[in-house]
């Protein structure tokens, strides 16, 4: 299982590193957004494929994950070419000034976004090298059930916010229609929900500690890079999103308190 580990960290790390080298050219360091789901697409098709013999969770899992990565490259890349670097990266070139940002950046973005692909994607390794059966169980059906779920708060969440975005009637407003009436965040939630379903899987093939990786996602969802960070942003731009919090859940999806 290292040793795949290892081979699958150092393709990861080539792809970032060819990736930040492109970002130097186009001075778009954004561009690092997309490969996070094309990211867990990569590595687990490595796994798959370097593990040995199919079988059917193996196949299921390569399915689901392929489903859910190239959906969110794409949302990503539809929403991010042509609309100039994201204004978190604007922000780091400017503390720490564009001649020391060029090289700053393949350590505080690229390649931490390879390290967390990799710690990550650990229910994704357990159960490429399972040695269960690979026939499936009621941990897997209640797995794919989750995704099918999660999948459906994180596509759905995002094509409602995107739709709502284009109208620019709606500028300064706050969405609360949809899946957005029940949670602060579906998408997000959805998120979880889709490594929380991996977890499952993994589970049913025998794989305990790895689920670590879904863990340390949901974290990242709720703490550090999610909800968070977005809820500070908009509590200051949105005058109307405190009386959503007040009315709204934040993550798990629930009905409105009126």
């Amino acid at each position: 299982m290292m040793t795949l580990f290892l081979k699958a960290s150092l393709l990861i790390w080539i792809l970032v590193t060819l990736l930040w080298v492109w970002s130097i050219f186009i001075k778009n360091v954004s561009i690092v957004d997309i490969f996070w789901g094309a990211g867990f697409v990569v590595v687990n098709a490595f796994y798959v494929f370097m593990s040995g013999e199919l079988n059917t969770r193996k196949i299921l899992i390569l399915v689901l994950v392929t489903i859910w990565g190239i959906r969110l490259a794409i949302y990503l890349a539809s929403r991010n070419i042509g609309k100039g670097e994201d204004f978190r990266y604007q922000e780091f070139r400017r503390n720490y000034g564009s001649e020391r940002y060029w090289w700053f950046s393949y350590f505080q973005t690229f390649l931490l976004q390879g390290v967390l692909i990799m710690i990550v994607s650990l229910p994704l390794l357990g159960i490429s090298m399972s040695n269960y059966s690979g026939s499936l169980n009621l941990l897997d059906y209640a797995g794919i059930l989750i995704w099918l779920v999660g999948f459906m708060f994180e596509a759905g969440g995002d094509f409602q916010l995107s739709r709502f975005k284009r109208d620019a009637k709606n500028k300064g407003k706050v969405l609360n229609t949809g899946f957005w009436k029940y949670t602060r965040h579906p998408n997000y939630f959805g998120d979880s929900a889709v490594w929380w379903a991996y977890a499952l899987l993994s589970i049913a093939a025998g794989s305990y500690w790895q689920i670590i990786g879904s863990i340390i996602m949901t974290l990242l969802i709720i703490k550090v890079s999610g909800v968070a960070l977005l809820e500070k942003t908009l509590n200051k731009s949105k005058p109307q999103y405190k009386e959503y919090i007040e009315n709204t859940n934040s993550f798990f999806p629930w009905f409105p308190k009126k």
